[in-house]
């Protein structure tokens, strides 16, 4: 048997676009999880982003991917792209709610708009994924026997303390939220044949990061990489193929036991520096 088979799976990817020609999270999720077999279906608010993913799938022969361009905090679309991929494949095994981003900001000095989107992209988007997912799951289970895993892409900023000037209380805040959404619908859920996960993200080395880093702290990129390598006890930021070999782990069946749990994947940051990351991880 071929361990981390997903022959026979199809795999929805929330955010399975990325910034420019780079490996962001999703994109390096949904290519994974093609090469392991599974048919995959993508969305990303942005259309030349998963075109990028659709040019790699092509180049590689993944012949089951299809991907629609959709906002995945509006129920409407969300719903409609659910619906889309079990017209064409005929189910969801694997849900993977990766849409996020962070802002800086305290309470006093985020605006309003700024909290409201932070929960949006990091809490909503997983609500609504999972809305309109688990329907298709649990009848799965009642038909086949068979519900589905789910993995919801947190960060390290969940569960630490943001030092040297950059809060980012949304964010934080949002994150830890989505830890305790997927415990909450994992043991809801648990009796159902459906297992819920969450990996938790420390400083990765990604398009999306880098672009949106250098631009708020006004350094290059390899001053960028320094500063953030430094933090970590492995001397190194991840990449987004780190990210993508664990969604793959949860997500197969070697982790069939193993449900309403956090994985986290951050050279050791968290356990060497409790209460003192710098948090913009993704």
């Amino acid at each position: 048997m071929t361990m981390l088979d997903l022959r026979g799976k199809v795999a929805f990817v929330a955010g399975a676009g990325s910034v420019g020609e780079g490996w962001g999270n999703g994109r390096a999720t949904a290519t994974l999880l093609a090469r392991q077999g599974a048919k995959v279906f993508g969305t990303d608010y942005s259309d030349e982003a998963l075109a990028g993913t659709a040019k790699i799938m092509e180049e590689e022969g993944h012949s089951h991917w299809a991907g629609t361009q959709a906002d995945m905090t509006d129920s409407d679309q969300v719903e409609q792209a659910v619906q889309e991929c079990v017209r064409r494949y005929g189910r969801i095994d694997i849900l993977v709610n990766n849409v996020g981003g962070s802002a800086p900001g305290s309470p006093v000095s985020m605006s309003v708009e700024d909290w409201d989107g932070q929960m949006n992209r990091n809490l909503k988007s997983a609500f609504l994924g999972c809305k309109h997912v688990l329907p298709v799951m649990e009848q799965q289970f009642e038909t086949e026997g068979k519900g589905g895993a789910i993995v919801n892409v947190s960060s390290i900023a969940s569960m630490s303390f943001q030092v040297q000037g950059r809060v980012h209380v949304a964010y934080a805040a949002s994150k830890a939220g989505l830890e305790a959404f997927s415990r909450a619908t994992a043991v809801a859920y648990v009796q159902k044949g459906i297992r819920v996960n969450t990996v938790v993200v420390g400083m990765m080395d990604t398009p999306l990061v880098t672009e949106r880093l250098t631009k708020q702290l006004g350094i290059t990129r390899d001053e960028l990489a320094a500063k953030r390598g430094a933090l970590v006890p492995m001397g190194r930021m991840g990449d987004a193929w780190d990210i993508a070999h664990a969604v793959l782990f949860l997500a197969s069946d070697e982790a069939g036991y193993i449900t309403a749990t956090q994985l986290v994947v951050d050279g050791g940051v968290t356990a060497a520096r409790p209460g003192a990351i710098e948090a913009s991880p993704r």
